[in-house]
């Protein structure tokens, strides 16, 4: 099988292309580098064609397309403060390349485009967990264009016959997550923090809660999503059916570094969910998606990975 996965040098992409690599199959990474790294395709940079350029440009999204029989459209401005702080870029990268995406897959006639969704399409409906069927309220510019993207996988689908599947991912993490940009993940933040003996952030009381979700996780419902039956035009939540609330996290990081730090908590983030859980039933019944790595297990590994890659930089944060 041949694939397309647009933001494949970025933290979710580069870990599914190497399962896909893993699998056999062949595969085009397009990527801009604007958050994604070459240095996360390294070991299988040999086995993959790789593309600079944006999903912003259609004719490169063509040619990165080429012959591909399923794209895997993780390219994207992931970020929810970011989006508050910039609508106007989340927009054009998140809406416009989206539509290049599948505009492109229409005309080159891909079997399937996997979208990555997010949860913040549901915004601050207090309804827990959350069920696909629920009437999406988001409360930030980056939760609209992941709407968005969704609502143009399903009209490509009644007007152009093109299948497609979308995935609302619940707050991925796990290993090559950029603990570096200010628009990182908590999960990234916090295990840098401990690494470096310095003062976790936290924005709100601590008690806000998540379905953490590790990556692996992740990149089995995105393989899953390309060929399961009766699955196009359909949405389906990406998490584990489970939520903790950052406090929790902060303890639990305690036991696995063997460190007692305490966190300095700020003010809330607008467009900041308080809770968050994903029902995954519809995943388990559609996709066959069975989430194998819980929450504890896939900290203690991303902890172990970040001990072992971190470049030891002077600590920033407060003491």
């Amino acid at each position: 099988m041949r694939y397309l996965v647009t933001g494949g040098a970025g933290f979710i992409g580069s870990n599914t292309v190497d399962e896909l690599v893993r699998r056999g199959h062949s595969v085009v990474v397009l990527d801009d580098l604007s958050s994604g790294k070459e240095d996360n395709l390294a070991e299988i940079r040999n086995k993959i064609t790789f593309i600079k350029g944006s999903i912003t440009d259609i004719e490169v999204v063509r040619k990165a397309m080429h012959e591909a029989e399923y794209v895997l459209h993780l390219g994207a401005r992931t970020s929810v403060p970011r989006s508050v702080k910039d609508p106007i870029d989340t927009n054009k990268i998140n809406i416009e390349g989206t539509l290049n995406v599948l505009v492109a897959a229409k005309e080159l006639k891909v079997k399937r485009v996997v979208f990555a969704a997010s949860s913040s399409a549901y915004g601050e409906t207090p309804t827990l967990p959350k069920v696909e069927t629920m009437q999406p309220q988001p409360i930030s510019p980056y939760g609209v264009t992941k709407y968005v993207g969704e609502l143009y996988g399903q009209t490509f689908g009644r007007c152009y016959g093109l299948e497609n599947v979308s995935l609302r991912y619940f707050n991925i993490f796990g290993p090559r997550q950029d603990p570096s940009s200010p628009y990182s993940g908590v999960l990234a933040k916090f295990c840098t923090a401990f690494l470096e003996d310095t003062k976790p952030m936290v924005f709100g009381d601590g008690e806000q809660t998540r379905d953490f979700t590790y990556v692996e996780n992740a990149v089995q419902a995105n393989l899953l999503a390309c060929e399961a039956p009766n699955a196009s035009g359909k949405v389906f939540n990406v998490g584990v059916g489970e939520r903790i609330s950052l406090n929790e996290v902060l303890r639990e990081l305690g036991k696995i570094s063997g460190k007692r730090i305490e966190a300095k908590y700020e003010p809330p983030r607008d467009g900041d969910i308080r809770d968050s859980q994903a029902d995954i039933s519809q995943a388990r019944e559609c996709l066959d998606y069975d989430p194998q790595v819980r929450f504890e297990e896939g900290l203690a590994r991303t902890f172990e990975w970040y001990r072992a890659t971190q470049t030891r930089a002077p600590a920033k944060a407060e003491k």
